[in-house]
């Protein structure tokens, strides 16, 4: 297959990303147009393209969405693990926070070679997770399932450790930095605010105590255990 270009990558990336999101086989030109802020018109000109190559990377119906191909989603899932190892080494190697590796990653995902990849990835002891919590696939393609419930469908006096965060808003990655509610902390809701109203979570650590609204807990997963190897990158 000839060589790609940025913008097809990150097409299949964000419909591979937004399948998984929203457990659904088909993704919305409207799902895509905001997550990549660019036209409805332009994402249908994009599917058409993607669905018309060969080999075709996108299965694409007006009206319906659209679905990677196996071929698609090998791309995909390749361009993924660039992005992550590459989050991963900017935090462990060169000091970024969490909130400012993202667009980074964005940035370099497409440029670095699979050398370059599988030198990231030895010298990290081949990380699992990137620094938000996502899975990293394998150099194969496989990418594991991890467990895992929106913070917003936590009962009142369930606890539950932090496992995943949205990458894609850095206020909020900063905004959860600053309460201490980062990857791995032990939380328990102690109170839900009625009509739909704030949660109310305690960080058993420290015993203090916040109230996030859904624009916050909707972003956040949490699990009822870390595993020991998550636990020690």
């Amino acid at each position: 297959m000839k060589t790609l270009s940025s913008a097809v990558e990150d097409y299949l990336k964000a419909i591979f990303e937004i399948q998984g999101e929203e457990g659904q086989g088909r993704v919305s030109t409207s799902a895509l147009a905001e997550r990549l802020g660019v036209a409805r018109a332009s994402v249908t000109g994009m599917l058409k393209k993607l669905s018309a190559m060969d080999p075709q990377l996108v299965r694409y119906e007006r009206y319906h969405g659209a679905k990677l191909t196996p071929a698609g989603e090998k791309i995909a899932l390749e361009v993924i693990r660039h992005h992550r190892l590459i989050e991963c080494y900017l935090m462990e190697a060169l000091g970024y926070s969490w909130d400012e590796v993202h667009l980074e990653a964005d940035r370099l995902e497409h440029v670095i070679s699979e050398e370059f990849e599988d030198r990231i990835a030895d010298m990290l002891g081949h990380p699992d997770i990137d620094p938000h919590g996502h899975p990293i696939p394998d150099r194969d393609g496989t990418v594991r399932e991890l467990e895992g419930i929106p913070l917003t469908q936590l009962r009142v006096g369930q606890q539950a450790y932090i496992s995943r965060v949205s990458d894609h808003d850095p206020a909020l990655l900063r905004y959860l930095d600053q309460l201490g509610l980062t990857l791995h902390v032990k939380i328990e809701v102690i109170e839900r605010g009625p009509f739909d109203g704030p949660l109310h979570v305690r960080l058993i650590s420290s015993d203090a105590v916040h109230a996030l609204g859904r624009q916050v807990t909707d972003h956040i997963i949490v699990s009822e255990r870390v595993s020991e190897r998550r636990k020690r990158l």
